[in-house]
């Protein structure tokens, strides 16, 4: 029982380590993907097996496109046990804009599961290209084209090489997946006949493209073929998407309220088998027939028949021809992973070799953070070094003032202004200039460094110069008095220091009241550019789903967590150092009142 129990915890001591294994120590990062084909994901029922899906990279969930070699000859995709390397090929990779379009095989895809992954390695600047777009798709996949080729025909991704011997769409390089082309009614596309691209009754038929309209159609053909007066055709009429195959009876169209809808990306398909002729639309079986099957060749064309008639108008983008009957679930694999609505893929962290196996939430937040992010965070940083060094100067500086306050109050307050010797004793040493025979003028004259950051004493020692102005040296019979407008004065003159100490202590506090209302502003304005860059990347990339999204949503709000960090504190800060220099100028109030009703008593008329 002893050695059970130490070899399950020999086990679970183990399984950190099985987590953190690595597919080759000469990458340095990898990206964890995982395959959601539950309901809440692409809703797959059937396992399946040698799907090509479609990884797409951009600003919102991945942020390393500066990492890569260029062009990407370093990325590498692996299976779920980290050791199999996954037959990939790449359709566009854009560093700078930060979109990338993959094509990687999966070997196996479980149903109703999201705990199937795939690693993406990369980092890996000696790497050589290992991308095998033949290899990416089966052999049941006769054609394959991204129409990723600007000024030229496209090519056939497939080992089949079926390439168009004529092409006169345009291309459109806005289109789904990267590029695409647009037929404007009068183009056409044809495909020669083939052995690969035969239609066998034994083995069935499928085509599948993706289309966008922005008008209704006039019997419009997407594609069709004829040969020996038989012929396939699966065609537009108004949206409604129809198929036929042979006799008019061997036809289907889509019932009412299954249709496709004018300015927004579609994908067909169409299967022809033992099981009838069958249409899809984004996944989703829409109509089916019988129909009897026989062999069928010739030439394939697309965007109209081939004596040019029944134009088809609108923008086509990955077409794909099987020749077999795919199931309803591969079908709506394909819908789930390259559609703007693109669930069956969801985008994780990323690793770095050594780092630990994983990142925190805020390392992935900060790894999403846009440059206009880090511009505002750059400048809530300098304010917020600005706030706190104002606070603790300003801190400091009204700690002294209410010591030396203190300490002046305590002499000033103490002085026997009618005893000489006491007197001595209370005035600094230093430079002192008394005035023996005034009972107010025998005061702390001169220079004194203990009082040197006291307002009060700095008002004090103005009162005491314009009494000496106005008085003399002289006492008793002999004194000056001072009149009520030299009472009013010396306090204007008073007043006048007062004003200058108030706005000497208040100096810089206005740099607080700037965090304090400018910091969650300039958070805000992080936050909604980046919010707008997350969404302007996901746009541009057609990958909306939640795992997109969340990365560049959290890092868009690090923006106005830091501009509430620099606000808090200099509110805090504010209030208190408010507080305590509004006691200070009531102080300085307090003494000059003082002041001047000695002064009245001593010397008034």
């Amino acid at each position: 029982m002893k050695r059970k129990a130490l070899l399950l915890v020999c086990l679970l001591l183990s399984l950190p380590a099985l987590a953190q294994a690595w597919w080759n120590d000469d990458w340095s990062f990898r990206k964890h993907l995982t395959l959601d084909t539950t309901p809440a994901g692409a809703d797959i029922k059937s396992d399946l097996q040698d799907v090509p899906v479609l990884v797409r990279l951009h600003a919102g969930n991945f942020k390393y496109f500066l990492d890569l070699k260029q062009g990407g000859d370093d990325l590498r995709f692996i299976g779920d046990d980290d050791k199999t390397p996954l037959k990939f090929h790449i359709e566009k990779f854009d560093p700078i804009n930060e979109i990338a379009l993959i094509w990687v095989k999966l070997p196996q895809v479980p149903a109703g599961a999201n705990t199937k992954n795939i690693w993406m390695y990369y980092g890996n600047q000696k790497a050589e290209k290992a991308e095998d777009a033949g290899g990416t798709y089966d052999v049941k996949q006769v054609l394959v084209y991204h129409f990723k080729n600007k000024g030229g025909a496209p090519r056939d991704q497939t080992a089949y090489a079926n390439n168009p011997t004529r092409d006169s769409a345009e291309f459109n390089p806005a289109a789904l997946i990267g590029g695409g082309v647009h037929f404007g009614g009068g183009q056409l596309m044809v495909i020669p006949a083939t052995p690969s691209l035969q239609l066998t009754p034994a083995n069935g038929w499928t085509f599948s493209t993706w289309i966008k309209i922005d008008v209704p159609q006039k019997d419009a053909y997407l594609m069709s073929r004829e040969e020996g007066g038989r012929s396939l055709v699966m065609g537009v009429e108004g949206t409604d998407v129809y198929a036929r195959l042979g006799q008019r009876e061997q036809a289907i169209r889509t019932p009412s309220g299954v249709s496709i809808t004018p300015g927004a990306w579609h994908h067909l398909a169409m299967t022809v088998g033992q099981s009838g002729l069958i249409i899809y639309i984004d996944g989703a079986e829409a109509a089916s027939v019988p129909v009897t099957l026989s062999e069928l060749g010739g030439e394939i064309t697309v965007g109209a028949a081939a004596d040019g008639s029944h134009g088809f108008s609108g923008d086509l983008d990955e077409l794909g021809i099987a020749g077999t009957v795919r199931g309803a679930d591969w079908i709506k694999a394909a819908a789930g992973s390259q559609g703007m609505d693109a669930k069956l893929i969801t985008y994780g962290s990323d690793d770095q070799h050594g780092g630990g196996g994983g990142t925190s939430y805020f390392s992935v937040i900060l790894q999403n953070v846009t440059v206009d992010g880090w511009v505002v965070i750059m400048l809530l940083a300098v304010m917020s070094a600005i706030s706190w060094v104002v606070m603790v100067g300003k801190g400091l500086i009204v700690r002294r003032v209410r010591k030396d306050n203190q300490n002046f109050l305590e002499k000033f307050h103490g002085l026997a202004l009618k005893d000489t010797a006491k007197l001595d004793q209370a005035v600094s040493r230093d430079e002192q200039d008394l005035v023996e025979t005034s009972p107010l003028l025998n005061a702390l004259t001169g220079k004194h460094d203990h009082f040197q950051s006291s307002p009060l004493y700095r008002i004090y020692h103005q009162g005491i110069q314009e009494l000496n102005l106005r008085v003399g040296p002289t006492v008793g019979a002999q004194a000056s008095s001072i009149s009520d407008k030299g009472l009013n004065a010396i306090r204007a003159t008073l007043d006048a220091v007062l004003v200058r100490e108030t706005q000497k202590i208040n100096a810089q506090m206005v740099l607080l009241t700037i965090a304090i209302s400018g910091g969650p502003f300039l958070g805000l304005l992080g936050t909604v550019v980046g919010v707008m860059i997350t969404f302007a990347a996901i746009a541009a990339s057609g990958d909306v789903n939640v795992n997109a999204i969340a990365p560049g949503i959290a890092a868009a709000l690090v923006a106005t967590v830091a501009g509430l960090a620099v606000a808090i504190p200099a509110l805090f800060g504010y209030n208190y150092l408010a507080s305590s220099i509004k006691n200070i100028i009531s102080d300085m109030h307090v003494f000059v009142d003082e002041f001047i009703s000695k002064t009245a008593e001593h010397y008034g008329d």
